[in-house]
């Protein structure tokens, strides 16, 4: 006759619990059968409040970091409209080697650096480089020539290589699978936000054109890069690192957020861990992992348009007869509705617990916008052009998110993760550098083959 298996009791966590120096609690943690048949010490609503504070903690921070990034990164096309090129004597293609040559470093370093990463800690190497690139955007504002601009372009990929990829795992190791992306998407909107924000800054900042002698997309530079340096100090006490280390977390919380996170493996058998420390083994495994090659095609999608289309938008609405200052106002409406329509789609693909067809539905969007502004009869038609601007901005966002998240979603460990990601964004970000070579100033207005390539 078999055995009646004996019930395992519920666990629960002692109140004298500390953290240890390795992150772990001190007394002995639960066994993988007391993990399965854990119990939260919480009600339903406590949990959800939990899960808001580190929601208010972890995503708005993130996201502001993000949106910095991106306005330092992408200042280039705004320095442009304000008189870059003709100060610095830029013809024919220069302009498009010097956005491309950013990405040579920052997509061949994000591996590394997640690397790094899972050495170190989040919050110590975050604000090491946003100090190094803070650094880099100042001193771009004294560059006198192309030479120049290619060396200071090259070190700015340098220092930013690593900040994407770090924060997108770092959302990973705080929300279970169908959780990361209803976050992440806030996080990625700081994207759009920060087309909308870095036409308003310069608009604002190219104002000051000749205070101390200085032109005024310089100082475009030098504020935005001081700004960033500034904030960097602070990154290294705000940002929490992991639920094992959450200071703003009780110990009884620090727990329900370690063991709802191991139990969420998918097939329902084992469990999963963010401790795990990288080695060889899991370096190669996140870099020859075929769904991450998968996903690096339907990145490309994307990222080719996302990066040439970035640094474009503001002299395509310039060329549509505004003034230099409203084809910078005239860039944020667009990047408003596209962070809208990228924000809906990424919580409803967590709400059906899907992602390939929310991925497919922006590729779509994009498409269409494209397509029409291949169509329209340019320079004729503004009005039509600037509104299908729309369309091609939002399809571009929304279909990032969810291919993201597919890759975080079906790698673990967190070590393979880390890397995994790393290496999605790096060859995703490869395509910067198509990205920067197809909307060719030769072509303008119609710009045959960066609409066409979408």
């Amino acid at each position: 006759m078999a055995s009646k298996r004996k019930e395992l009791p519920k666990t629960s966590v002692p109140e004298g619990d500390t953290l240890g120096k390795n992150g772990l609690f001190e007394k002995e943690r639960p066994s993988i059968e007391q993990v399965e048949t854990y119990q939260p010490p919480f009600t339903p609503k406590e949990q959800t409040q939990i899960l808001r504070k580190v929601d208010w903690r972890l995503v708005p921070l993130l996201s502001f970091l993000y949106l910095v990034s991106f306005i330092d990164r992408g200042n280039l096309g705004n320095a442009k409209v304000a008189g870059l090129g003709e100060d610095l004597h830029l013809s024919g293609i220069q302009y498009n080697i010097a956005v491309t040559l950013f990405f040579i470093p920052y997509s061949l370093l994000e591996v590394p650096s997640n690397i790094i990463l899972k050495l170190t800690r989040p919050s110590i190497w975050i604000s090491l480089m946003m100090f190094s690139w803070g650094l880099v955007i100042t001193l771009t504002g004294i560059v006198q020539n192309f030479s120049g601009l290619l060396t200071i372009r090259i070190f700015l990929g340098v220092a930013e290589a690593g900040f994407f990829p770090a924060a997108t795992y770092l959302l990973t190791v705080w929300y279970t699978r169908y959780e990361v992306q209803s976050r992440m998407v806030f996080f990625y909107a700081a994207v759009s936000l920060a087309g909308a924000f870095s036409g308003l800054l310069a608009y604002a900042i190219q104002m000051m054109d000749g205070v101390a002698g200085l032109q005024g997309w310089r100082w475009i530079f030098i504020l935005e890069g001081i700004f960033t340096v500034f904030l960097s100090f602070f990154i290294w006490f705000l940002l929490p690192d992991s639920p094992n280390m959450a200071s703003f977390l009780t110990t009884k919380e620090r727990e329900f957020i370690i063991l709802r996170l191991e139990q969420d493996t998918g097939s329902g058998r084992g469990k999963v861990t963010n401790n795990d420390k990288v080695n060889k083994r899991q370096v190669i495994a996140g870099l020859t992992d075929w769904k991450v090659w998968a996903a690096v095609f339907m990145y490309w999608a994307t990222s080719i348009s996302s990066y040439g289309f970035t640094y474009t938008v503001p002299t395509v609405i310039l060329e549509l007869g505004y003034t230099a200052a409203n084809a910078q106002l005239l860039t944020i409406p667009i990047y408003v509705v596209a962070m809208i329509f990228t924000i809906a789609n990424a919580m409803i693909s967590d709400h059906y617990q899907q992602r390939t067809p929310f991925i497919l539905l922006g590729v779509s969007v994009g498409i269409a916008g494209f397509s029409a502004l291949l169509a329209i009869p340019h320079p004729q038609l503004p009005g039509l052009t600037y509104g299908m601007l729309f369309l091609a901005t939002s399809g571009i966002y929304m279909s990032l998110v969810p291919t993201l998240c597919f890759v975080a979603n079906n790698l673990a460990p967190s070590s393979k993760r880390a890397v995994g990601m790393a290496h999605l964004i790096c060859m995703g970000n490869l395509g910067g550098i198509a990205g920067s070579n197809v909307f060719l100033s030769q072509e303008a207005p119609h710009y045959w083959t960066g609409y066409g390539f979408y």
